[in-house]
Parts: structure tokens; sequence; C-alpha cells
């Protein structure tokens, strides 16, 4: 399973991909919307975590609309 993290505290982000990488998911981590969306659109991901509030533009809502 492929897991897609968009949070900007990267110790959050950090601590959330150590630990869903212990369980065996391939984890990859973007640090603000913008990022986040272009990641999500472009691969291929089982499961998107998203944090509300992010810089770059757009929240986390806004993402998950698109």
């Amino acid at each position: 399973m492929r897991i897609l993290v968009v949070e900007d505290e990267h110790k959050i982000a950090a601590a959330v991909k150590r630990g869903l990488e212990q369980e065996s998911y391939a984890v990859d981590v973007r640090h603000d919307g913008e990022e986040g969306l272009a990641t999500a659109l472009g691969g291929e991901y089982d499961l998107v975590i998203l944090d509300r509030m992010l810089p770059g533009g757009m929240d986390g809502a806004e993402i998950c609309q698109r």
C-alpha cells in the first residue's frame, strides 16, 4: 500500500512516516499544499493523509476536493 502524507510540520511528518513504514507501508511526504496536490495527482496512492492547514496557497480540504 502506498501512502502520501501532506504535513507542513517536519517533525510530525517524520513521525507519521516512521510509524507507517514500521507497518510496511510505502510513504511519501510533501510539506505544502501545491506540492501535495501535484504529487497526489501524479502518483498512484491508496491513501492520502492531509493536514487541514497547509502553506502553499491551499489547505487539506481544498486538495481533497480537487
